[in-house]
This record gives structure tokens, sequence and C-alpha cells, in this order.
């Protein structure tokens, strides 16, 4: 940090946490560049449709597209209070064949809606990437470790075991449902298009001199000419906020998923069994020099909070949008869409970077699995001493004491699991211990769960990630 900086707050997302790419996207002059191309968009379909506009017009803003003189335009506003008049002039200085034409027949949200869709889509691409990374690395982790028995968990509590691979492709298949959304968002997203100040064309029918069919094709060709296969159908001065709304909830979904990674991993670090990777010289706490925190996983959560508190923001910013528009939305959107961006950006950067580095111990998970394996064992041990001709509600009862009699044990202090040598021990329950012992692979106790990895990698996750990025352009962590 500079001395500078140091002397006014700056987001932590920007100092912190986002990509750099992230960060480019949603900086002024990626936003005031956009602005430019529409105003160019605009004019060349104005033209296009017969309006005089002179070809040096055209060239000027065409050349001029990213050499924004901030000073000017901070001049400017602090003249006019009004950021897209002061942008306007700005444009105008530089392109003065232009002065006349810049702007015609639009609203204020002509640049700003159509230039927010437009980053939004984009930024959705950048997290569509990041994605596919981590799932890349989850599908590499789960690969490796698809037949390693671990103790299940139901209700925080000991269950049937799965595999450590089988685990893992739960939360590769909430990011493939994410994958799915954002998807369906870049697919289907409009921009807002040429619709006037309260969305009815007017000024734009008024330019063409009452020919509907002339508006209509103008519209159409600025939503081509920025990249959008169409325009929103109907608009009052800015487009329905209710499309940011449904943006940020795919957002919220991703960070949301990422967050249940985290705190999984963070239930298994502390139990030993699995860890986030800690570096050479990384520090766990300033007091206790032996502690290694699960730091990255606990900013996932950190960070994940922070998003899913913005999704609301959006539908109650849509649900006073009055009439055609109130502009109580303005400050707020120009807060909550940007960092909800850049907090999912850091989130997966975040991901990606823990995933890479898992530490597995098997030693742990054997141990926790051979601790409670005796009891996932029950209904075959019945089985048993029916088949040495013993009854099934006896055998059921001698197993329940032995069962509860050896939890205890455990609790108390006890170096493993004694069930079977406390019912081996049992005359009136009939089985040899050598028979019992038997049932303890723990392979036989995780059902189809390598299988399901193979399946789930094959046909679902491989053809997501097959045509993508190359798998080594990995972001750093910044902190």
């Amino acid at each position: 940090m500079s001395s500078s900086s140091a002397e006014s707050y700056s987001s932590p997302l920007a100092e912190r946490y986002a990509s750099r790419a992230m960060l480019e996207l949603w900086s002024p002059r990626a936003r005031y560049g956009q602005w430019r191309r529409l105003w160019l968009a605009l004019a060349e379909g104005e033209r296009a449709l017969g309006i005089a506009i002179p070809d040096e017009a055209i060239e000027q803003m065409r050349a001029h597209l990213d050499d924004i003189d901030f000073a000017a335009v901070a001049g400017y506003e602090k003249r006019l209070r009004h950021d897209v008049m002061a942008h306007i002039h700005a444009f105008a200085d530089v392109a003065p064949a232009a002065r006349s034409f810049i702007h015609l027949g639009a609203t204020s949200a002509f640049v700003t809606d159509n230039a927010d869709l437009i980053l939004m889509r984009r930024a959705l691409e950048l997290l569509r990437a990041k994605i596919v990374r981590v799932l890349r690395a989850l599908a590499a982790f789960a690969r490796e470790w698809r037949d390693e028995p671990t103790l299940g968990s139901t209700h925080l509590q000991p269950a049937q075991p799965t595999t450590v691979g089988k685990r893992a492709t739960l939360w590769m298949q909430d990011l493939v449902i994410d994958l799915g959304e954002i998807d369906h968002r870049i697919a289907t997203l409009p921009c807002r298009g040429v619709k006037g100040t309260t969305g009815t064309q007017a000024s734009f029918l008024t330019l063409f001199e009452g020919d509907h069919e002339k508006v209509r094709r103008l519209d159409n060709a600025v939503a081509r000419a920025i990249g959008f296969k169409s325009s929103i159908p109907v608009s009052g001065q800015t487009y329905t906020r209710k499309l940011d709304a449904q943006v940020l909830a795919t957002v919220a979904g991703t960070a949301a998923s990422a967050a249940k990674f985290a705190s999984d991993l963070r239930i298994l670090q502390s139990a030993g069994e699995i860890e986030e990777p800690f570096e050479e010289e990384q520090v766990g706490s300033s007091a206790m020099a032996y502690k290694r925190n699960p730091m990255r996983c606990e900013r996932i959560n950190s960070l994940a909070r922070f998003v899913l508190s913005l999704e609301p923001n959006a539908n109650q910013t849509h649900s006073v949008q009055y009439l055609e528009r109130t502009l109580d939305d303005s400050a707020n959107r120009r807060l909550v869409i940007p960092e909800s961006f850049l907090a999912t950006d850091a989130i997966l950067v975040l991901m990606e970077n823990v995933v890479c580095g898992l530490e597995v111990h098997p030693a742990r998970i054997q141990r926790r699995l051979a601790d409670e394996l005796p009891f996932m064992a029950t209904e075959e041990l019945i089985v048993h001493a029916v088949r040495a001709g013993g009854d099934r509600q006896h055998a059921h009862e001698r197993i329940r004491q032995a069962s509860i009699a050896a939890a205890r044990a455990l609790k108390n202090g006890a170096d493993r699991n004694d069930m079977l040598e406390r019912l081996a021990d049992d005359p009136e329950f009939g089985v040899s211990i050598d028979d019992m012992r038997r049932t303890l692979d723990p392979r036989r106790f995780v059902g189809r769960a390598p299988e399901q990895v193979d399946e789930f990698l094959s046909e679902i996750v491989e053809p997501l990630i097959a045509h993508h990025d190359d798998p080594n352009l990995r972001e750093e962590v910044r902190v």
C-alpha cells in the first residue's frame, strides 16, 4: 500500500480480493468507453436509416472511443451535476464534427442501462471461466480419490460410508447447476436497446418523421451492433430491474455453492481428514504458533455472506421502481452490481486455489471410519446371528446393548471401537469374531460411489470442460 492510498478508503474487493480481469471490467475506463461505443452504434444506425450524419462525425467518434479525458469529465460534471451530460460534452470536445449527433434522440438510460447489461454479461462470462477451472481441479481430485472410503455424515452425525471422491462430486454438481444458470442468462439476456425517455420511442418516431418501421429497425440494429440478439420488448425509462434480480440470483447461487464447499471443508479440517493448503511461511495465529486455520475457506464463507446479502437488494430495488422509473435505483446499483461480481470472482479464485492444494490424510480418515464402522455393520451382524441359529429380535437386542456400551467407551477415552469383541464374548449372540470381522471391509459399504464418480465425470463434467481455457491459467490469491 502506498502512502497516498493510505489516506482514503478503498474497497477491499479492489485492494485485496478480486482478480485483475474483473476489476478492469468494472473500471471507469471500461464503463465509459462502452458509453462511447453505444453513442457510435446509435449514430451509425441512425445514419444507415437516412439521418444526415457526416462521415467525419463517425470517423472522429470511432477514433476517440478510449482516450477519455477524465479531468475534463470531472470539470463538466461539477458544473452540470449530470454524469451522462458530462461525458457527452467531453466526447464532443474530441469529436467536434459529431457534436450535433452524439446522443441524438436518446435518454441517459440508453448508455447507462445498455452498458450495465453489456458489463453484466461479460462479468458472467468471466465467472463462467473460473467455474470451469474449479470444476477441472475438482474433477482431478475426485478421480484420484474416487474409491477412498470415508465416513458419511447426515445431521452432522456419523452415517453410512461414502468415498472422498464421491463427496467431491456433490460440490461439483452444485457448480454444474450454476454453470447452467449462467449459460442461460448469457444466452437470453436482452439489451435495453433504443427506447427513448419513457420507453415509448417518441423521440425516435419524431426523428424519423413518423416512420414506425425505421424506429424498429434502429432498435434492432443497435442491439446487433452491441452484440445482443434482441432488445427488451418494452421498457419504461429503464429496462425492468427484474433482470438485475435474475442476474444477481445467478451470481449469488454460485457464491452459495462455494460457501457450501468451504463449510464442508472446514468441518473436515476440524476432524483432520482434509486440509486446505498452508504455505511454508504462512502464520495461522499471532499467538498460537501451532495453529493451521482454514483461512481461505473462512474467507470464502465471509465473502459469500456478503454476496447473498446483496441478492434480495435487487428485488427490493425492482419493487420500488414506480411507474416508468424512479432514480433511487441509481446509487444503489452502482454499488450492488459490481460488488456482487467482484466478491464472487474473489470467491472462485480462492476456491480454485484451495482445491488445487487440498491435503488428504487417509490415516485419519480410516481411523474415524474404523471407530464407526462396526455400528454400520449391525444389519449384517443380525443376519449372521440368524444364520447361526439365533432369533432375530434377540440378536437385535444383544447388538443394541453392545453398541451402546462401545459408543460410551469411545466417548470416555477408549482407543478403539470394541463392539465386535463384546459380541464375541456374549454367549447369547453366537457368532465368531472372525466371521464378524469379515463384514468390516469399508469398501463393502460405499455402494456405487466409485462408479458414480466415474459416470458423473465422463457424462456430465468432462463434456463441460473439454473445450475451455488452458487449465494452467490460474489466478493468484492476492492476500
